[in-house]
């Protein structure tokens, strides 16, 4: 049986399948028919130099992400040839919701980042012939993706752009998850460790979870949600937060979840979950930009790293909009305009 993309994929200008075949992922499973849906942006040159790879983040899809790629921003088409990974989970990579039997349910076997970077990697190989990037661009789990290439591939990745993210799963951040987790599996769907019916109340209380880590205090205090639209914060959180994981297949949000947590450039065979010396090995240019009132990736953990860093500089962005400062939507263009500047002066560098 093929493995193909979820039924919400339809094809469209720049969008494609890499059928990577049976991979053999980090736990000893085999993973039959894997699969990345990718969107790509913009001309690859012909010494193959300028190639972008920019993963995607926890939930969500290539369109969730694409505003950040632009002419005239960082990320710009007319310059670079920019590939946006699909992450495994997501939906439309392979997912528990589109993997057939019997890797269902609980045989669903779980992919680590360092998975899913190998195979981003044959992709770029196979499909475009690319061997070396210019920039890893990510936020949030793209960010935890950047950092992984950067550190199983170092003489493979000329930068990267960490963007609200770190090496390894902080354990303050592992706590925020397991809430996350809880609230979608109380649901009275949710029976001996799969799904039977949709988790209507499970999704809700998930998403109110997540509206109180992702955005700040201050967020709230000023009411900004009220430049998005709400008339109220119940309507804000109806609307913005229990509606975004509705759209979404409730196990594909725990294998998710599964991959944030388990999270750790060091956690491999080469490094042996030494992560100083993971860290270290890295010889990509690093620009680190958390949210400076982001509330699971912190900047004090950015700052750790940065100690074993041999090349790599600390922009934290000043924003109140928590963690979301990292993906700025068009009512943060002071947010978009010091990630652009900073990720310029990268690609310049």
């Amino acid at each position: 049986m093929t493995n193909v993309p979820a039924d919400n994929f339809r094809p469209e200008p720049g969008t494609g399948v890499f059928h990577a075949g049976n991979v053999v992922l980090q736990s000893g499973r085999t993973f039959r028919n894997m699969s990345i849906v990718y969107k790509t942006f913009g001309m690859l040159n012909a010494a193959r130099s300028n190639a972008i790879v920019y993963p995607t983040s926890y939930s969500a899809q290539h369109h969730d992400t694409q505003s950040m790629v632009r002419e005239g921003g960082a990320l710009d088409p007319s310059k670079y040839f920019i590939v946006i990974p699909n992450m495994f989970g997501n939906g439309l990579s392979s997912s528990p919701s589109n993997t057939p039997w019997p890797d269902v349910g609980t045989r669903y076997p779980d992919v680590t980042y360092a998975d899913a970077v190998q195979v981003q990697r044959r992709m770029l190989a196979e499909l475009w012939g690319i061997d070396r990037v210019a920039l890893v661009y990510g936020w949030s789990m793209g960010a935890m993706q950047a950092y992984h290439w950067a550190a199983l591939f170092p003489d493979a990745v000329e930068r990267i752009a960490v963007v609200c993210g770190s090496a390894r799963c902080a354990p303050h951040n592992r706590v925020f998850l397991d809430g996350v987790r809880h609230a979608l599996t109380a649901d009275a769907a949710y029976r001996d460790g799969v799904f039977t019916e949709r988790p209507v109340r499970g999704l809700r209380a998930m998403g109110r979870i997540y509206a109180g880590w992702a955005m700040s205090q201050t967020f709230y205090r000023e009411e900004l949600w009220r430049g998005l639209g709400a008339s109220s914060l119940e309507d804000y959180l109806v609307t913005y937060w229990e509606s975004n994981f509705a759209r979404r297949d409730p196990a594909d949000l725990l294998a998710q979840l599964w991959t944030w947590e388990h999270g750790d450039i060091s956690a491999n065979a080469l490094y042996g979950g030494d992560l100083p010396k993971a860290l270290a090995a890295i010889r990509a240019r690093t620009l680190l930009m958390p949210g400076d009132h982001d509330l699971y990736f912190q900047v004090d953990d950015n700052r750790r790293e940065m100690q074993h860093l041999q090349n790599a500089e600390l922009h934290p962005i000043p924003s109140v909009w928590g963690h979301r400062a990292g993906n700025p939507s068009d009512r943060q263009p002071e947010d978009r305009a010091f990630i652009d500047q900073h990720v310029k002066a990268l690609l310049a560098a």
